[in-house]
């Protein structure tokens, strides 16, 4: 049976999809830029903060000296771009926040966070061999086939995937050659911080050592981000390889 997700406020939902559902559309109903006018809408998320500080948060307080206002902003990261809430504190002071780990009411693992840190040290180069792969072989009307559909797709509807090993453990045989099998030793990973969008390494050494073993190993393919059909065999379809090296 789904858990309630009841905030302080008094919203009461039967279950954390049906939160995440209510904030999603309340973050629809707002153009980027703009201040979260309603006063319900201020309610909720001021409560949903709340939430955020107590059950998520391991770095400062999103709520700090307190909340002035909220606003829908543009996330910005390399090679792609989400909207989001900030909350502005009274002290002039902008933070964003995720109303996505608000609502779940846990923080990211160490795991997760050790992934995303890995694929911001490779985010650039996989962007730059998607382009180039549309600038060399896209037709006239700049399409590029699937390689596992055919299906002819352009540069937005086009993802470049980990054919083999996937990302996943191309990530965990790093953290084994690091001898990082439990815990990411302290310091490795950007500590939180306001307006800190996505984790990173905090040593750019380390960062380049991941690049430099992500990019000996990945075999990688041009896919359409529709939902291609299963595949009967355990070996992944890779027509037209894209190997850094």
């Amino acid at each position: 049976m789904a858990k309630p997700v009841e905030l302080t406020n008094g919203q009461v939902f039967n279950s954390k999809k049906a939160a995440e559902q209510h904030f999603r559309e309340m973050l629809a109903r707002y153009n980027d830029g703009d201040h979260i006018s309603d006063y319900q809408d201020h309610s909720d998320l001021s409560a949903l903060l709340e939430r955020f500080d107590l059950l998520v948060s391991d770095g400062p307080s999103k709520i700090g000296a307190g909340i002035e206002r909220f606003e829908r902003r543009l996330n910005r990261g390399d090679g792609w771009s989400s909207p989001g809430f900030w909350v502005i504190r009274v002290d002039n002071t902008p933070t964003d926040f995720s109303y996505v780990q608000a609502v779940a009411g846990r923080p990211k693992s160490d795991a997760e966070d050790f992934s995303v840190a890995c694929h911001n040290a490779v985010s650039r180069d996989l962007l730059a061999m998607k382009q180039r792969q549309f600038d060399h072989f896209a037709g006239p009307d700049g399409l590029i086939a699937c390689d596992i559909t055919g299906n002819l797709v352009g540069y937005s509807e086009a993802q470049l995937s980990h054919a083999h090993p996937p990302f996943g453990v191309i990530v965990k045989e790093f953290r084994k050659l690091k001898g990082w099998h439990g815990e990411v030793p302290t310091g490795i990973l950007t500590a939180s911080a306001d307006a800190q969008i996505s984790t990173h390494f905090a040593d750019d050494e380390v960062a380049r050592e991941f690049l430099n073993f992500h990019h000996g190993l990945a075999v990688l393919r041009i896919i359409g981000k529709a939902r291609p059909p299963i595949s009967t065999s355990s070996v992944p379809i890779v027509r037209r390889p894209l190997r850094f090296r």
